[in-house]
């Protein structure tokens, strides 16, 4: 445990920016699996609308630097890609 108060304040801050890391990122999961799952139906309509959400999500979540920007960029194209893919089969 830390003695010196800077460092007692540095172990808080860091607790609260691990909670909302963790936050952001387990709610980014949770958004990509409900476009996994509108795309698996074959609901075009409602995956083209969770795509949106994720890119949205993932800009933020870059913003916020809980991830890097080049890594929410890269997601999103996936994500497109696959959505395209999958629509252009239809």
């Amino acid at each position: 445990m830390a003695n010196i108060k800077s460092a007692k304040k540095r172990i808080r801050v860091i607790d609260k920016k691990t909670a909302r890391n963790r936050r952001i990122k387990s709610h980014l999961k949770a958004v990509l699996k409900n476009f996994d799952a509108a795309l698996a139906e074959g609901n075009f309509e409602l995956a083209e609308e969770k795509l949106r959400l994720a890119e949205k999500k993932l800009k933020q979540a870059a913003a916020k630097k809980t991830i890097s920007k080049n890594a929410a960029s890269r997601k999103t194209s996936r994500l497109t890609k696959r959505f395209n893919a999958a629509k252009a089969a239809k």
